[in-house]
C-alpha cells in the first residue's frame, strides 16, 4: 500500500467524510431510478443544485404512466406536509434558452407550491456557470457526478442506437449517451448538503426550515452498496467573486493524483483542454518507468460549436502528448457503436488511479472545470485490499460496458497483458474502443483562438473581454479578422460551386421561395410588416443577420437595405422601450450575469459603445437594446449609434447576398471574381475602421493622461 494518502484536507479536498454505503450508477437509467426511489423515501427536505433541470421530462420514459419530474415533484410535497423541495440552478444567460426549458426565468410551474423553493444562481463572475451536480436527500444520502436532471440524458448501458425509449420531450430521438454519478450516504452526505446550502444563501436564498424526524433511511432497498464503510472526499471548484476566495481543489486534487499514480491512469471526460492537466501528463509520459495513460473520449464533441472550439483545443493538446510520448504509453479511445453510423456521447468526469482511487464529478477535463465553473467531486481512496479489488472491478464494468463484453472476461484479460491498451485492443466484443486520430484541419486550427476567450482558467474582466473584440493600442492588428472574414469567403466560394455540380440545387427551389414573398414585397404596407417582423424576431431572439439576409432576398439589394435598416432602428427602439420601462433589475434577470456585465460597459462609454456594439455585437440585438434602455442612454444616442453603426453591415450583407444569389446561380469566373472582390473590399473597410479607431483610442488616452497630470499638476501648486 501507498504509505502516503493523496486525499489531504485543506489541500487537495474540503472534507474527508465517511460514508457508510456507496454505489457507483453508471448511466442515467441506473441514477434515474435510485433517484426516484430515494424522492419517494424523503421525509424532511430534497436538495437539488445543478447546472440545468427539466421538469418536462420523465425519470421513467418506457412507462407511459410516468409523470413528467415536475407533476412528480408536486406531488411528492402533497403528500408528505413534512418535505420541502429545495432546487437551485445556474441563472445561464438568453443565449442558452434554445438549448433548456425557458420557463423559470419568469414562473415555473414548481413554484405553485410553497414547499418547492426555487432559486437561480447568478453569483458568478463573467463567463462563469454554476456547474455542480448534486442531489441531497434529508442529508442523509446524497448524489454527485456528471448527470443533470435534465432532458436527453437517460439511456442505458446497452446504449443501442435505435432504443424506442429514447426520446426527448419533442418526442425527438436523440443519440446514446454515457456518464457516471457517485451515491453515498452519512457523514459524506450530511457534508454535500452544506455545499449545497452554502450555494443556496451566498444567492440569496432564505433559511432552511427545520429538520423533521431523521429516523427514517431514505437509501433506496434496491440499490446495493459497492463499497461499506470508506472515506470520501469533497474537492470543490469556485471562482472567486464577491469577497468569496477562489477554490482550486478540483486542480489540486487531479495533479497529485497523476503525480502519485505508479501503474495507471484511467480517465473518462468529455473534454480535455486544461493547460494544468496537459502539462502534468506530459511529465508523467516523459518519465521512463512513468504509469500507462488511457482516455476515453467522445469521438467528436456533439454540437458544432464545439466542434469548432473545444475540439480543436482537444486535438491542440493531444498533438502535443504524442510528441512527447517516447515510451509508448499514451492512448486515447472513442466508444465505437455497432454500425458505425451513430456516436455514444461520453459525458462521463471519472478517474481511477491504478486501483488506488476512484474520483466520480462534475468536472472536465478543461480549464474552466479548474478555476473559472462551480465544481464538485468525489474521490474515494482505498486503504485495504478489499477495497482496491471494488475499485478495479469498478474500472473493468466501464470497460465492459464500451466493448459488449463481460467484466470477468476485461478482468481475465488486464491479469493476462498488465497493459490496459493490450487488454482493450485484444478483446473483440460487440463493440470496440477505437484510437482517436485526433487532428484539426489545419485551415480550422490556424483560425481558433487560444483558450484565452473559449476555455478560460479564471475569470474574465469587462475590459480583458472588450480587448478581444474592440482594437485597443494601435499594436493589435486586424489581420486575425481578414483570416476570419478569408475562411467565410472560401465557404461562400465552396457552397457556389457544391449548389452547381450537385443535386443540392434541386432541394430548394427559388422560383418558389420568390412566389412566397410576392404577397409581401407587393404591398404597400411592406415596410410594416418587415418591421413587425423584425420587431417579433428580436423578441424570440431570432439573429438579426438572419432577418436581414432575408429581407434582401425579397427585396433586393437596394430596397432591401433600406427597409433593413429602416426596420432595424424600429425594432431596437421598441426593445429599447421596454428595457427602459421594465428597468435594469428585470432586464439583469432575462439576460443573466454574462450579459448583464453589458450594462457597465455600455453605460460607461455611451455612444461610442453603443457604436462599436452595434458594429461588433457582445450579445444578441434585443438584448443589447433592452440593456441599453435599462442604462437610460439617450435615445437620441441610441438611435444615432445605431443607424450608424448597421448601415455599413446592413449594406454589406445586402450587397453580397445578392452577389452570392447571382453566383449560386450562375457560377461562372466573372460572378465569383466579383464577389471576391466584393468581399476583399469590405474587409479592408473593416480593417480600415479598426485602424482608425486604435489610433483615435491611442490619442484620446494620451490626451486624457496629459489633462489628468495637468490637473494633478495644478492640484498640487494650489496646496503648496
Amino acid at each position: 500500500m501507498r504509505s502516503s494518502p493523496i486525499c489531504v484536507e485543506g489541500r487537495n479536498c474540503w472534507r474527508i467524510a465517511r460514508t457508510n454505503r456507496a454505489t457507483f450508477l453508471i448511466d442515467g437509467d441506473a441514477y434515474f431510478s435510485a433517484l426516484a426511489s430515494a424522492f419517494k423515501r424523503a421525509r424532511h427536505s430534497i436538495l437539488i443544485n445543478g447546472w440545468q433541470l427539466d421538469s418536462r421530462f420523465r425519470l421513467f420514459p418506457a412507462d407511459s404512466t410516468c409523470p413528467t419530474f415536475g407533476d412528480f415533484l408536486h406531488d411528492l410535497v402533497r403528500r408528505n406536509r413534512h418535505l420541502h423541495i429545495y432546487i437551485l440552478l445556474w441563472d445561464f444567460a438568453m443565449i442558452y434558452a434554445a438549448d433548456r426549458e425557458i420557463v423559470p426565468l419568469y414562473a415555473h410551474p414548481w413554484r405553485t407550491h410553497r414547499r418547492v423553493h426555487f432559486l437561480l444562481d447568478s453569483g458568478h463572475p463573467l463567463g462563469a456557470s454554476h456547474h455542480q451536480k448534486i442531489v441531497v436527500v434529508d442529508d442523509a444520502v446524497a448524489f454527485a457526478g456528471g448527470l443533470d436532471i435534465a432532458d436527453r440524458r437517460w439511456d442505458t448501458p446497452d446504449h443501442d442506437a435505435h432504443d424506442p425509449r429514447r426520446i426527448d420531450v419533442y418526442n425527438r430521438p436523440y443519440p446514446p449517451s454515457h456518464d457516471v454519478q457517485l451515491m453515498v450516504d452519512g457523514a459524506a452526505a450530511a457534508a454535500l448538503g452544506d455545499v449545497v446550502k452554502d450555494h443556496w444563501r451566498r444567492a440569496g436564498g432564505r433559511r432552511f426550515h427545520r429538520r423533521a424526524n431523521r429516523n427514517a433511511d431514505p437509501w433506496p432497498p434496491e440499490v446495493r452498496a459497492d463499497l461499506v464503510d470508506v472515506p470520501v472526499a469533497i474537492a470543490r471548484t469556485e471562482p472567486e467573486y464577491n469577497n468569496h476566495p477562489e477554490v482550486r481543489e478540483v486542480e489540486r486534487l487531479y495533479l497529485d493524483s497523476i503525480q502519485a499514480a505508479e501503474h495507471l491512469i484511467y480517465l473518462e471526460n468529455q473534454y480535455l483542454s486544461s493547460s494544468a492537466i496537459g502539462n502534468a501528463l506530459a511529465a508523467r509520459l516523459e518519465e521512463e518507468d512513468g504509469p500507462e495513460i488511457v482516455l476515453v473520449l467522445p469521438q467528436e464533441t456533439s454540437e458544432w460549436l464545439e466542434q469548432l472550439s473545444m475540439a480543436v483545443l482537444r486535438a491542440r493538446l493531444l498533438r502535443r502528448l504524442r510528441a512527447v510520448d517516447r515510451f509508448k504509453r499514451f492512448h486515447v479511445y472513442y466508444p465505437a457503436l455497432p454500425g458505425g453510423k451513430v456516436q455514444l456521447r461520453v459525458h462521463a468526469k471519472l478517474a481511477i488511479i491504478d486501483d488506488k482511487l476512484v474520483r466520480i464529478g462534475s468536472s472536465n477535463l478543461n480549464n474552466r472545470s479548474m478555476g473559472l465553473d462551480t465544481e464538485c467531486d468525489l474521490a474515494i481512496e482505498a486503504h485495504e485490499s478489499w477495497q482496491e479489488q471494488i475499485i478495479a472491478n469498478f474500472r473493468h464494468r466501464l470497460l465492459a460496458e464500451h466493448l459488449g463484453v463481460s467484466p470477468d472476461e476485461v478482468a481475465a484479460r488486464y491479469a493476462g497483458q498488465r497493459s490496459l491498451s493490450q487488454a482493450i485492443e485484444s478483446v473483440r466484443g460487440d463493440r470496440k474502443l477505437e484510437p482517436i486520430e485526433d487532428a484539426a484541419p489545419e485551415w480550422l486550427d490556424g483560425v481558433v483562438p487560444g483558450s484565452f476567450l473559449i476555455d478560460p482558467e479564471r475569470p474574465l474582466n469587462a475590459d480583458q473581454l472588450v480587448e478581444q473584440f474592440f482594437p485597443g493600442p494601435v499594436r493589435r492588428r486586424a489581420a486575425p479578422n481578414l483570416v476570419r472574414l478569408a475562411v467565410l469567403l472560401a465557404c461562400l466560394v465552396s457552397l457556389a460551386i457544391i449548389w452547381r455540380w450537385t443535386p443540392l440545387a434541386t432541394w430548394v427551389d427559388a422560383k418558389a421561395l420568390e412566389a412566397s414573398t410576392a404577397s409581401v414585397t407587393g404591398s404597400p404596407l411592406a415596410l410594416l410588416w418587415v418591421t413587425a417582423g423584425y420587431t417579433v424576431g428580436s423578441l424570440v431572439l431570432a439573429p438579426i443577420t438572419l432577418l436581414i439576409v432575408a429581407t434582401g432576398v425579397a427585396f433586393g439589394p437596394l430596397l432591401g437595405f433600406v427597409y433593413a435598416l429602416c426596420a432595424s432602428c424600429i425594432s431596437a427602439t421598441v426593445t429599447y422601450g421596454l428595457g427602459r420601462l421594465v428597468g435594469r433589475e428585470t432586464v439583469y434577470r432575462l439576460t443573466g450575469t454574462i450579459l448583464g456585465r453589458v450594462q457597465r460597459q455600455i453605460s460607461r462609454h455611451g455612444f461610442l459603445s453603443m457604436l462599436l456594439a452595434r458594429i461588433v455585437p457582445l450579445a444578441p440585438f434585443a438584448v443589447v437594446n433592452m440593456v441599453a434602455g435599462a442604462c437610460r442612454i439617450r435615445l437620441t444616442d441610441f438611435l444615432l449609434a445605431t443607424a450608424l453603426g448597421m448601415s455599413p453591415g446592413i449594406f454589406m450583407i445586402v450587397v453580397l447576398q445578392d452577389q452570392l444569389g447571382r453566383t449560386l446561380r450562375d457560377p461562372t469566373i466573372g460572378t465569383i471574381a466579383l464577389l471576391l472582390a466584393l468581399a476583399i473590399f469590405f474587409a479592408l473597410l473593416g480593417a480600415g475602421f479598426y485602424r482608425w479607431y486604435a489610433q483615435r483610442s491611442a490619442t484620446r488616452s494620451f490626451g486624457l493622461g496629459l489633462r489628468t497630470a495637468a490637473r494633478s499638476n495644478h492640484a498640487h501648486h494650489s496646496v503648496v
